[in-house]
């Protein structure tokens, strides 16, 4: 199996992209990382989008996306796995690479959900959940999320405004992070009053705990490690070292224990042993923060921080970017914005920067190694990747 590197990047400015199809986002990021890597052609490409058909009522996006790139004939594909689409993306491109199949893959993501109302987007991000189980009963990711919340918060004997306290701590960081983001759908400073007294969308879930609805594209050029010593030398290089995934049950009602993500502590293991590392190894990661409750415990699972104590450690400033162990420094799902087939390229992209040491006013003081985690719906599905600086 080959070594891997992550050769050029690019993302758009995320937000309300009315004047662009989705065509138009996916090639604009696109072609800024092959622009990045310096490379004029590729020979694989594959792209995460979760419903293209119920956002804007186009499917078979792997002809479509390479016609309009300019790569036809290439060999595309279209992957999906919920709001982890593009950690698949990334996952499945990472393989062909490593196997010996092609030498210069790109993988990313697109999703533009703005062309729906409120309820239409609604509707596609359920498509997510059990269908029979959850959906037909009314229930959003909002309410499973809360559901989460509330179980965790009665798990952990966690005094309501304490927690209330812990929750808003990683929206403020995590917008305080987005501020400096020039890409970000929202870059805008909030403080604790405001998260705590937002309007309340699913109980103990406010607006500003949630991450938004939003267009977008990311992607990233990988080819052998190798390859990238000798042929690009445009930045840094930068090595995948590992990659994990792994499935839960889709419904929260058939998990063990809903307030534990075990997909993401089982990614998480496969890659760090592939990595060669633990947890306290990595210097930074990027998560999936669709919900501030989400990203406490997704820094449990992946085995940061002691369960029931991922909302201690954001209160404390240990996730913060001067922290000990930075979380979500593009500013997260929250303030970033959640493409939701994008985001999982979009954390390569940040970690990308972060590991050449061009991340601007939001770079890392410690940036050697880090890991990306991206999950689908509740948890149903994570990829985990392990990146380093050589």
């Amino acid at each position: 199996m080959r070594d891997v590197a992550v050769i050029g990047v690019g993302i758009n400015k995320w937000g309300e992209l009315w004047e662009k199809s989705l065509r138009d986002i996916f090639v604009e990021a696109a072609l800024l990382a092959m622009d990045d890597a310096g490379v004029d052609h590729i020979d694989s490409l594959y792209v995460g989008s979760m419903t293209p058909g119920l956002f804007v009522g186009q499917e078979h996006l792997a002809s479509l996306l390479a016609d309009y790139l300019g790569q036809c004939p290439i060999p595309a594909a279209r992957v999906e796995s919920a709001c982890a689409s593009g950690g698949l993306a990334v996952r499945m491109g990472w393989m062909e690479v490593a196997a010996g199949v092609s030498d210069i893959v790109m993988v990313g993501g697109v999703e533009k959900m703005l062309d729906v109302d409120g309820a239409g987007a609604t509707f596609a991000l359920a498509s997510a959940a059990d269908q029979e189980w959850e959906c037909y009963n009314g229930v959003t990711f909002p309410g499973l999320y809360a559901m989460i919340a509330n179980a965790y918060q009665a798990k952990h004997n966690i005094p309501f405004n304490t927690f209330r306290k812990q929750l808003a701590h990683v929206a403020v960081k995590n917008h305080a992070n987005g501020l400096l983001n020039p890409n970000a759908q929202f870059r805008s400073k909030v403080s604790l009053e405001q998260v705590m007294n937002s309007t309340l969308i699913a109980d103990p879930l406010r607006l500003l705990d949630c991450s938004p609805i939003t267009d977008g594209a990311a992607a990233a050029i990988l080819c052998p490690l190798d390859m990238a010593k000798t042929k690009f030398k445009n930045h840094p290089l930068i090595a995948i070292i590992g990659s994990g995934a792994a499935t839960d049950t889709l419904a929260l009602a058939d998990r063990e224990d809903i307030t534990y993500l075990k997909a993401t502590e089982v990614a998480a293991e496969r890659a760090y042993k592939m990595a060669g590392m633990k947890p306290e190894d990595i210097d930074f990661a990027e998560v999936h923060d669709c919900f501030t409750i989400a990203e406490m415990c997704v820094t449990e699972a992946l085995g940061f921080f002691e369960v029931g104590k991922g909302g201690e450690a954001a209160m404390a400033g240990v996730t913060a970017r001067d922290g000990a162990k930075p979380i979500n420094p593009s500013g997260g799902l929250k303030s970033k914005g959640h493409p939701v087939g994008a985001t999982g390229a979009a954390q390569v992209v940040e970690i990308a920067h972060q590991l050449r040491g061009d991340a601007d006013k939001r770079q890392l003081q410690k940036a050697r190694v880090g890991l990306a985690q991206n999950m689908g719906g509740s948890g149903g599905s994570t990829i985990v990747h392990i990146f380093k600086a050589v």
